[in-house]
């Protein structure tokens, strides 16, 4: 039988509403889960257990008192450690600010915290988001839950073992190329990346503003709609959010998909590089919306071969610009050394502060934004960036949603691809695309592959169209019952018996 920490957000909130279970009862469940698996997975770099249980006690008072509570309300959530958190240490995965302590909360977190949700923890995350798997975090390595000597992806990897391994019901990331969906892919949960400006990044750590989108990692489609429920809206304090009214998007998840028109990017699924078993769960995958009645039919993006070498350029001069704030003077880390001046100071803080993939990138961005060079790099991305968008255009006038795989390969092994950082960057080869167009995509599982571990099956939509994306993971999750688990369960489950 299930524990609590296991079964889905909805589920959970059903049994809190009928006195199946409590608010601090679930909590106890899925705080256990953290202290009997997080010495082997690392999913978290701070587990806020006395405070969720006052958070979880305040629920289940309100719930005696019969007041009707937000379906997010009394359930564990985790948060990657990029939205800071008042009064929580938030450190991006960095060094450079692992003193610093938030006079704030971000926005999602605050909707959530006003609604009743109880957090759980802040997640492990490659340094600032700059990852694809986990393994560029400053506090160490986040393990897969399916196995252990592999990695969950990233830069989300943290958000996405844990809600895969139970140590929280759902979980925000952020995804900057992929990293909510490449790492829900590995990890065999469900990733949305929304529109961009459906959710607000007030109170995100900067990588790349432009780029950035707040996600949702949860255990089924229908929690992901739940939980984006919750946060999308307008916020005043980002300017780049969207002046759209929230709305209810777990209404018309059950429409089906009959008449749907699916594009299906074959030459992503026959490109060189993908493995078998993922071709073949994503080929599968495929039939089965037909067979549910959607029209199927092949679409090409025709410039997202350029994507990945786009994004290498733009992502990285906004990170450049992004990070010149983390410098000594105003917050986190500060080494003074043997400085002599100012300019000293801020070399020897940002030396031992960033991590060789953050200094990596904030040396192409500002090399590509230098003087003489602007347009050569810098302009000619932002113009394949372009292509990219109106590729997307195109392909939605023919088609109400694309289908692709996630990543091109199933979690790969710790240590694997550190010392190759062209391998490490195609990971994300079928993620990048949707982020250069602000188009929402989803990714979740479709079958475990011959090495054992899970696929991804990724869904595109038009902007602002969340509706239809969420709708087609909906059937063809429903349709497909997948119920396959991280072994590492059934060898707690034994442990324990």
């Amino acid at each position: 039988m299930s524990e609590l920490c296991d079964l889905t957000g909805q589920q959970l909130a059903q049994m809190l509403r009928t006195g199946e279970a409590g608010a601090s009862e679930v909590t106890e469940s899925v705080l256990g889960r953290i202290e009997a698996l997080d010495t082997r997975l690392h999913a978290f770099l701070t587990v806020t257990a006395d405070r969720a249980r006052d958070q979880a006690a305040g629920i289940d008072a309100r719930l005696r008192h019969g007041e009707a509570l937000p379906a997010v309300a009394g359930i564990p959530l985790a948060l990657k450690d990029v939205l800071v958190t008042r009064g929580i240490t938030s450190t991006a995965g960095s060094k450079i600010l692992e003193p610093y302590v938030p006079p704030y909360d971000c926005t999602p977190w605050a909707r959530l915290q006003t609604a009743g949700s109880v957090l759980v923890g802040k997640t492990n995350c490659d340094e600032f988001a700059m990852g694809s798997s986990n393994e560029n975090s400053a506090y160490g390595p986040v393990h897969n839950p399916w196995n252990l000597e592999a990695v969950p992806g990233g830069s989300s990897g943290g958000s996405a073992a844990a809600v895969a391994s139970g140590e929280a019901v759902w979980a925000l990331g952020t995804d900057t190329g992929g990293s909510v969906r490449q790492p829900a892919a590995l990890c065999g949960v469900v990733g949305l990346k929304p529109t961009y400006g459906r959710i607000s990044r007030f109170g995100l750590i900067a990588f790349a503003s432009s780029l950035d989108h707040v996600g949702t990692l949860t255990r089924s489609v229908l929690d992901a709609a739940t939980l984006l429920s919750a946060i999308a809206g307008h916020d005043p304090l980002d300017a780049t959010s969207l002046p759209d009214e929230p709305e209810d998007y777990a209404q018309g998840l059950d429409r089906g998909v009959a008449r749907l028109r699916v594009g299906v990017l074959e030459d992503w699924i026959a490109m060189e590089g993908v493995q078998p078993g993922v071709t073949d769960s994503v080929g599968a995958a495929v039939d089965r919306l037909g067979a549910l009645g959607a029209s199927v039919g092949a679409v090409s993006l025709p410039h997202a071969e350029y994507a990945l070498s786009a994004y290498y350029l733009i992502a990285p001069a906004e990170c450049s610009s992004n990070l010149a704030r983390f410098d000594g003077v105003r917050y986190g880390l500060r080494v003074d050394g043997d400085a002599t001046d100012v300019a000293d100071m801020n070399f020897l803080t940002r030396g031992a502060g960033f991590g060789d993939e953050v200094k990596r990138r904030i040396m192409l961005g500002t090399y590509s934004l230098s003087a003489g060079y602007y347009d050569a790099y810098y302009g000619q991305a932002q113009k394949v960036r372009t292509l990219v968008i109106r590729d997307f255009d195109a392909a939605f006038e023919r088609f109400d949603v694309l289908v692709a795989p996630t990543s091109p390969t199933t979690a790969f092994r710790l240590g694997e691809r550190t010392e190759d950082p062209l391998a490490m960057y195609l990971s994300d080869i079928f993620t990048i695309p949707s982020d250069l167009s602000g188009t929402p995509a989803i990714s979740i599982p479709c079958g475990v592959a011959p090495d054992g571990l899970p696929v991804g099956f990724q869904i595109l939509g038009r902007l602002r169209d969340e509706a239809t994306i969420l709708r087609t993971a909906f059937a063809l999750e429903q349709d497909l019952g997948l119920s396959a688990r991280p072994p590492l369960l059934a060898e707690l489950a034994s442990e324990d018996a």
